[in-house]
């Protein structure tokens, strides 16, 4: 698994696909890896070179001490399609991904064609929550945050239907490191692009999951209202919207990036 060092960290990448053809980078929720994008790497490799990592702090990657801040996370990006040579790229980030995704619109548009922000905010959540979180976890491990996670990441529906995923998934959570985990909380409670939104000009998706308790469809309009070359797409899903309706997902990138 090549790995390349950005900054502080170790990050864990890998490609799928031909480097010839249009790249597509995809960036993790928190608490998963990059593989949680298999059924977006499965159906778009053949159209496009499909980049993936872990974020700083998960999968692979090296979780040096945090806390981190969301222009380390967005930079990281930069650095990986540096060290690959990708003068040009589309980007489709989920949750803290997409947070990501909006940081890059807006401080480093020259890297890219489309930007694909799902199941995410300008601000996720409250500052107090995300500290106190961390604390948690540093205090507690990654156990408790893992045994409740699936209801925040999928409907019941889907967690009663898909039992092997969501147990996979929650494993991976658990199985992670403490540190990166309550690094990347940090970065989430200090992180407010709200303000910053107006000033993107690169083209964006926002992928908003009707079902979702975390990152909600007003969120996802919020965005849009302040971003010119913007649009909604909602889909019947909660907050792990890639895994939890794939097709329907991936055609809606497929069809925005191409």
């Amino acid at each position: 698994m090549p790995k390349f060092t950005s900054n502080d960290a170790e990050i864990n990448y890998q490609t799928f696909g031909n480097a010839n053809q249009s790249a597509v980078v995809f960036s993790n929720s928190l608490g998963t890896k990059y593989s949680m994008w298999q059924p977006q790497i499965d159906a778009l490799k053949d159209d496009f070179f499909i980049i993936c990592y872990d974020t700083r702090g998960h999968g692979a990657s090296s979780a040096p001490q945090g806390p981190y801040t969301i222009d380390q996370l967005g930079q990281d990006v930069i650095n990986l399609l540096d060290h690959l040579n990708v003068k040009k790229a589309n980007f489709c980030g989920i949750s803290m991904g997409g947070l990501t995704g909006q940081w890059l619109a807006i401080h480093k548009p020259e890297y890219f064609n489309h930007v694909v922000v799902c199941n995410t905010a300008a601000k996720i959540g409250q500052q107090q929550a995300w500290n106190d979180r961390a604390k948690l976890v540093r205090e507690q491990g990654l156990q408790p945050i893992a045994a409740t996670a699936a209801t925040r990441w999928f409907t019941e529906r889907f967690i009663q239907s898909q039992a092997a995923i969501v147990e996979s998934l929650s494993n991976d959570l658990g199985a992670g490191s403490a540190e990166g985990y309550a690094s990347c909380c940090e970065a989430l409670a200090k992180a407010d692009l709200r303000e910053n939104l107006k000033s993107i000009t690169v083209p964006v998706l926002v992928i908003a999951g009707q079902q979702d308790p975390v990152t909600t469809v007003a969120d996802g309009q919020f965005i849009v209202d302040r971003i010119a070359n913007s649009q909604l797409f909602e889909i019947n899903a909660s907050h792990i919207s890639n895994i939890e309706c794939p097709e329907e997902f991936t055609q809606a990138v497929r069809q925005f990036i191409k």
